[in-house]
């Protein structure tokens, strides 16, 4: 999915993220680890912390989409598959703890045959 499906004026827009993935935007916050408020009030989601936090998510999952076939399959591998060499975290656990580039790293590895 493109990057701009997800924004609006520029900016992550949980709502559209939450559109795409058929949830709610209250399962997006919770998801990369933000409040309710994070995602309802206008000044929180334009905050750096809060479109930081969309955005590292919406890059692992455009990264992976090709390999499963659609967003929604992607986003289920994100919050439930857990990665091997991680101790069992899924990469939503990962990207929640700030790690987010060991997890890009690992999916170009797995890309690139490594890992398979």
């Amino acid at each position: 999915m493109s990057i701009a499906q997800y924004a609006d004026n520029g900016v992550f827009a949980p709502r559209r993220i939450a559109e795409a993935l058929q949830t709610t935007s209250e399962e997006i916050a919770r998801t990369v680890g933000l409040g309710k408020d994070a995602i309802q009030r206008k000044d929180r989601v334009r905050s750096d912390r809060t479109q930081r936090r969309l955005r590292e998510m919406v890059e692992v999952l455009n990264k992976v989409e090709p390999r499963f076939g659609s967003a929604l399959m992607a986003y289920a591998w994100y919050r439930s598959e857990p990665l091997p060499g991680f101790s069992g975290q899924t990469a939503m656990q990962l990207v929640r703890a700030g790690r987010v580039d060991d997890v890009l790293e690992y999916i170009d590895a797995v890309n690139a045959g490594v890992y398979a």
